[in-house]
């Protein structure tokens, strides 16, 4: 089976809500030098992670994985997350 990289938000509904299913999905990252990423992967541990035979004891957790870097966050955004000068 291959996994699909998420593009929108509609892809992520099971994991999140309340957004328009087709608004474009980026991760923002690096606050001093902000950059846009694709996202790779949406888990959630211990679920989607081998255990090799350890139960884990700590609380579910999603994780969202950051894939392929598109360039310089656009500065509305970095404006909108609270990361302007």
């Amino acid at each position: 089976m291959t996994y699909k990289h998420p593009q929108t938000v509609g892809d992520l509904i099971a994991a999140l809500s309340g957004y328009d299913p087709a608004t474009p999905l980026r991760i923002a990252a690096q606050p001093g030098y902000p950059m846009e990423h694709h996202l790779a992967r949406v888990v959630r541990t211990p679920d989607d992670a081998q255990s090799w035979g350890i139960r884990p004891t700590d609380p579910p957790v999603a994780w969202l994985g950051t894939g392929e870097q598109i360039g310089h966050l656009p500065a509305i955004a970095a404006d909108a997350l609270g990361w302007s000068a």
